[in-house]
């Protein structure tokens, strides 16, 4: 009879240590401390990022792109996620701080304490600099507010349990750099571009049974989320452009082929072109870098 109360300890004890390394893991309080968020840098933070092409109302163009209202749905293997408001309005994110969108973007922490799922490709942000999300910040503040009310995630169980996120974080969230070694001041940036603000790796590379990117086939291409064809590999291996070319792709959506990007690609090329020059280089530079992943 002694061996139950002593497993029921060890259950117990087992459970609280699990509770305890699933938690939210927001960032030190004083990263942000002493930061002044710069709206024309965040503009351009804000274009690599992405964060209109997600957050934009469905069939949103021109200035009303900016209007993040949410609503896009994005389906995956475990559910369909449904893109919040972000606009600076109470429905968004209008009374976050600077830290409240720091710990949302670097650790997927919402400001209640709560993860969020990495449908919010926090596992690419955790790389950002806390400069970039003090820019970011102070760039969303003069976008037009939307009082649209963000949905729920369509979500079934297990996985609509947000604590069983933090098992995930454990796996998968780090800050690490995929590239590394001795990289030129280019390529630095490109790797910035690429790993972090751009998030290219959440769609290039191909995915684990948890959802987790296999970095050892980084960028090497992956079934696209929606059940519809393949994301293409952009290593060397496939992606046998010149400089010039990578960037023209960047700048128009045009291939040496003279087809054109079409899809969430289409997005992506529009936020590049509107990067500097000197951005698109780099990111050119940066996958001429990488080793060949077939």
């Amino acid at each position: 009879m002694r061996l139950l109360p002593a497993l029921a300890i060890l259950f117990l004890g087992g459970a609280a240590g699990g509770w305890m390394l699933t938690a939210p893991d927001p960032l030190p309080a004083a990263t942000f401390d002493g930061l002044t968020g710069d709206p024309a840098r965040g503009e351009l933070v804000f274009t690599a990022a992405g964060c209109a092409s997600c957050h934009a109302a469905p069939g949103a163009t021109g200035d009303a792109e900016l209007v993040l209202a949410g609503g896009q749905r994005f389906p995956s293997d475990f559910g369909t996620f449904i893109a919040p408001n972000i606009s600076p309005s109470e429905q968004g994110i209008g009374g976050w701080g600077v830290a409240d969108l720091g710990n949302a973007l670097m650790r997927g922490v919402s400001p209640d304490g709560a993860h969020y799922y990495p449908a919010l490709p926090y596992a690419s942000y955790a790389k950002m600099q806390p400069q970039d999300v003090a820019d970011i910040h102070a760039y969303m503040q003069t976008l037009p507010p939307s009082d649209v009310a963000s949905q729920p995630h369509d979500m079934g169980f297990p996985f609509n349990i947000r604590r069983s996120v933090g098992v995930w974080k454990l796996l998968f969230l780090n800050e690490d750099w995929v590239l590394s070694g001795d990289l030129s001041p280019e390529e630095t940036r490109g790797r910035e571009i690429v790993e972090a603000l751009a998030h290219c790796g959440e769609c290039h590379t191909p995915r684990n049974a948890l959802g987790g990117m296999d970095t050892g086939r980084w960028l090497a291409g992956a079934p696209n989320p929606s059940g519809e064809g393949t994301i293409p590999n952009i290593t060397p291996a496939k992606l046998t452009w010149s400089t010039g070319e990578i960037v023209t792709y960047l700048t128009t959506g045009f291939t040496p082929e003279f087809d054109s990007a079409g899809g969430h690609m289409a997005h992506v090329v529009s936020n590049m072109a509107k990067l500097p020059d000197d951005d698109r280089r780099a990111v050119a530079a940066y996958l001429k870098r990488l080793p060949a992943a077939e």
